[in-house]
Formats: C-alpha cells, structure tokens, sequence
C-alpha cells in the first residue's frame, strides 16, 4: 500500500478494509483507484468490493489467499498486443480461468486545467496507445507504473505543467480535471481481461472458449504437427502466442485459445493428438466466450 502516492493510498485503504470484512464478494485488480482494470471490474462485477494490488502478482496471490474471491487481469491490447509477463504469470500462479471482458480503452489526458501541459505520466502502454497524439503536440511522456496512480501522483506533485493519461473517472476519485478526452490514437482502442478463480467452472451452455499452454518438441516441423491437430478436427483456433521459458532458446511454449470445450468430441480427439506431439499440454480454463470470434 506505501507503494501508491499519498492521494490513492488513503482510498486504497478504504477498499482494503471493506474487501476484508466481505473477501468472496471482493475481485483484485492490478493498479490504483480509477485504472481501466478498476473500470473493467465494476462492468463484469457490478456488486463487488474493489481490491487494488500495486502488481499482477500480488493480485493473484490475494486470490489464492483468499482474500478475494476472483482477479481480473488485463492479457492482451488491440493496439499495443499482449501485456507483458502475463503468459508466465498465470501458469504459475495455479488459478482457473473462469471468463473474459473485453472493454473500450477511452483514454483521457488529466491534470488541472488552465495550463500548459509539458509532461505527461502513464503506464508504458497507455502512453503507447497515444504516441502519436502526444507526438504532435511536442508533450515528452514519462512512462509511470500505473494509470490511475500517476493521476494521484500529479495531483500529490501538484506541478500542473504535469499530467496523467489515465480512465477519465480518475479525474474525480482524485479531484482533478479531464483536460482532453479521447486521446486514443485508435478508435478500436479494446483490452481483453481475464477473469481467474481458486477453483474451475464450466459454463453449462453458450459459445465457450478454452485456453491451454503447450510446448513443443525441439524437431523439425513440431509446430506445423501440432496445429495439424486441430485443424483435422475442425477446431477453430483464435489465438497462438509463442514465448521462451527460461534460457535455452530451445523449446518453445505457447499461449492458445480455441472455441470449445474439453467433453466435446473434436475438442478432445484434438487434445489427445496434440499430447501426443507435444512436449508437455496444459489447460488452464475453458469459459464462456464475452465476444463471438470471426
């Protein structure tokens, strides 16, 4: 909590010690009050209590702590790609993936009005997602390690040649001014979030998504084998994302999410043909899908 600019922690605090006396309905986010991971939790758990965590880490330990019922985890942005880390992260951390949200980024520049803006803070991808906005208006960025807490930073500095970009709701958590809204440099500006618990659960109906990590063996063609499992079974694959565990540069994993569900009969022909190709398979959720994919 001493991690957040005085501004955030004392709401930080307020949030901590509500989720505490309640901590199933509590959901953790990483960053402060007002980032756009604050903003995708109360869409997809209206009725929760807020926990905020300074890292993804420690929002994913507070779940297997118990200390709240589930984490919602930004994993990939439309504009800037994947958030980095979390392809370790989650594996490791032992949590089922249990749904998804995607949410319009609307990213706002914030700080107290009147003055002329030099510098601005952010988190390294909102400050990506408006390069060419700042760009163009001669603002040196400063990269931040969240959205929210450098809107409470600005307002603790209270240098208003600084501002923050950060959700516009910060704004008024931290009693400052959205100066410009909508300095996205891309319209379709959307992140995808994870939602994780302790324990897995099955959707019982509807379009749904699964989500596996597997590695394969270091010969040649080993990807194109097992790609070929799924495409022998129908099976439509909507994301592949490779990453190097470790130091070898040898053996690949990757991050992957197909539609359908482990029971249903092409789903497990292609699992069963893929643990025959690869290394090592490992499925860590199958959900119901938030948006239809194609």
């Amino acid at each position: 909590m001493e991690n957040y600019p005085e501004p955030a922690r004392r709401i930080v605090a307020q949030m901590w010690a509500a989720a505490e006396a309640d901590p199933d309905r509590a959901v953790a986010f990483q960053g402060a009050p007002g980032a756009n991971s604050h903003r995708a939790l109360g869409e997809h758990f209206p009725d929760a209590l807020p926990l905020p965590c300074f890292s993804f880490e420690d929002a994913l330990e507070a779940v297997k702590e118990g200390k709240a019922g589930h984490a919602i985890i930004p994993i990939e942005n439309s504009v800037h790609g994947r958030v980095a880390d979390i392809h370790f992260l989650l594996p490791e951390s032992g949590l089922a993936i249990v749904g998804e949200h995607f949410l319009p980024i609307v990213p706002a520049l914030i700080g107290k009005a009147g003055h002329q803006i030099r510098e601005v803070m952010s988190h390294p991808q909102a400050l990506g997602q408006s390069r060419k906005w700042l760009r163009a208006r001669g603002i040196r960025p400063i990269d931040y390690a969240d959205t929210a807490a450098a809107v409470a930073a600005v307002e603790e500095m209270k240098d208003w040649s600084i501002a923050a970009i950060a959700p516009a709701f910060a704004a008024d958590i931290y009693g400052l001014d959205v100066i410009e809204n909508e300095i996205a440099d891309e319209a379709h500006n959307t992140t995808r979030f994870l939602i994780l618990a302790r324990e897995e659960r099955r959707p019982a109906d509807g379009p749904v998504m699964t989500t596996f990590i597997f590695e394969v063996n270091n010969i040649p063609a080993a990807l194109y084998k097992a790609l070929g499992c799924f495409a022998t079974n129908g099976i439509n694959m909507t994301k592949l994302e490779s990453y190097q565990r470790g130091a070898s540069f040898a053996a690949t994993e990757f991050f992957t999410d197909i539609e359908g569900a482990p029971g249903d009969p092409a789903v497990d022909r292609a699992l069963e043909e893929l643990r025959f190709q690869a290394r090592s398979v490992r499925i860590l959720g199958t959900y119901r899908q938030a948006r239809k994919r194609g």
